[in-house]
């Protein structure tokens, strides 16, 4: 949804609606599917700039690192924002980022696109690492097979090739 920033007057914009975002557009293999995620807020004056204040809420399901069985989460989160209508001035030196920093919005121009802030926050809420059970015995590498689900007779002891040289090697101590 795009708000016009110069129609903001002394209440606050509020905006709430479901959206519904295919997982292939967020590009990130771990990611499956995405539920119906509720998008509601709003956007008001503060100094120096104009304050969006947000909450969302869907289920997304990820795949698990280890042995790829679909895991689905639910997740709820919020957003606040200082929106500043002006770019950053670049400086010559390196500076440290604040936490406060990590909180404004730099815009060109007087529209706020609260669809690009819903799928930055879409990226932030998909786990590094998802897995299914602290105890995952992931798949086999021989095989393949879920060893969670059932055993393999595959050999445990199996070196990678580009490994050999050092077993060589200790073998001669």
């Amino acid at each position: 949804m795009k708000i016009s920033l110069q129609k903001i007057g002394a209440e606050p914009l509020q905006w709430q609606e479901v959206e519904t975002i295919p997982a292939a557009r967020l590009e990130r293999t771990e990611l499956l599917d995405l539920g119906e995620i509720s998008w509601s807020g709003q956007v008001g004056i503060d100094s120096p700039g104009f304050r969006l204040e947000g909450a969302l809420s869907y289920e997304q399901t990820v795949a698990c690192d280890r042995c790829l069985t679909p895991i689905v989460q639910p997740v709820a989160g919020t957003v606040r924002l200082l929106v500043v209508v002006s770019s950053p001035q670049p400086t010559a030196e390196e500076i440290e980022l604040s936490t406060e920093d990590l909180e404004i919005l730099f815009l060109e121009g007087d529209e706020l696109d609260t669809d690009r802030i819903l799928i930055e926050q879409l990226q932030l809420n998909i786990p590094m690492r998802a897995v299914c059970k602290e105890d995952c015995q992931g798949l086999c590498p021989e095989c393949g097979v879920n060893r969670n689900l059932e055993g393999c007779g595959c050999e445990e002891t199996t070196i990678d090739p580009r490994w050999e040289v050092l077993r060589d090697l200790k073998e001669q101590d």
